[in-house]
């Protein structure tokens, strides 16, 4: 790996940071053109990547960068008070917890920018509490206190006591609330 290009690995990380883009923005056309326009960031300032460094969390960086550029740019933020762009998260499973899905993406969807970042972050993308808080340009133990807040914050959301689960089979969905990583992904 000493001679490669970096740019050869931009297009395996193309499936995470849509998602990433798609639990920021709520809408996938968006999102579709936020990964665009953090690929063409990332392709044009290639030689500012550092090689042997985390290319996955210095794309992540750009495009939460992207996405608060384009919301400060707006100046204003559009209302989801139906849902909609909340139920356009992903595709609905289809197995027995349908329903705690439904809630689970409109409890995520009710959180605050920060708290939803960081544990979608830590929780579903796999990043540890330190790459998070480096992309999110804040110290460590913040992203920890905004992970345990929206945790709990899901848990009050969907009514969910200490020793209840959700009975889901997706493990990255299951990651993002439960304390303990079930997978990485």
């Amino acid at each position: 790996m000493s001679n490669s290009d970096p740019r050869d690995q931009l297009v395996e990380h193309l499936p995470a940071m849509r998602a990433f883009a798609i639990s920021l923005t709520r809408n996938g056309a968006i999102a579709d053109d936020m990964v665009q326009d953090t690929l063409v960031k990332a392709w044009t300032n290639i030689e500012k990547f550092e090689v042997g460094t985390n290319m996955r969390a210095w794309l992540f960086t750009i495009l939460r960068n992207t996405y608060y550029s384009s919301r400060r740019k707006a100046n204003r933020e559009v209302a989801d008070v139906d849902g909609v762009f909340t139920e356009s998260l992903a595709e609905k499973p289809a197995h027995d917890g349908h329903m705690q899905m439904t809630d689970f993406r409109k409890a995520l969807g009710l959180l605050k920018d920060e708290q939803r970042e960081a544990l979608l972050l830590v929780g579903a993308s796999g990043f540890s509490y330190e790459e998070a808080a480096e992309m999110c340009g804040v110290a460590v133990g913040t992203i920890k206190s905004r992970t345990n807040r929206a945790r709990a914050r899901l848990a009050e959301l969907m009514g969910l006591r200490d020793d209840e689960s959700l009975e889901m089979t997706d493990d990255a969905t299951m990651s993002v609330i439960s304390a303990s990583k079930v997978s990485s992904f």
